[in-house]
């Protein structure tokens, strides 16, 4: 979701990598900030340590938020499914000030 990194935004902005997490603040690139922003549909928790250190928990989260998914939107037309679609792609990068 961003075409330059923290400690390259950093570095041109500040001169120095050292600002990297002023500039990932700038950039928006936290899962909260993707939600807030609606670029995502929804944060699936990793295990403490990371997903690597628990893969068969990862599995199972991520599976069940599928499944969820899926029954939800299988109630939805499909007339309906492409225009909610339409919406959040349409929505995507337009900011009120």
């Amino acid at each position: 979701y961003s075409v330059i990194s923290p400690e390259s935004c950093s570095s041109i902005l500040w001169r120095s990598w050292e600002y990297k997490e002023k500039a990932a603040e700038a950039l928006k690139l936290t899962a909260k900030d993707m939600k807030a922003l609606n670029l995502v549909d929804e944060i699936i928790r990793e295990p403490l340590g990371g997903a690597h250190f628990d893969r068969e928990t990862t599995f199972k989260t991520v599976e069940t938020i599928i499944a969820e998914t899926y029954e939800a939107l299988k109630k939805l037309s499909p007339k309906q499914l492409v225009k909610e679609r339409m919406e959040k792609y349409a929505n995507m990068g337009v900011f009120e000030s």
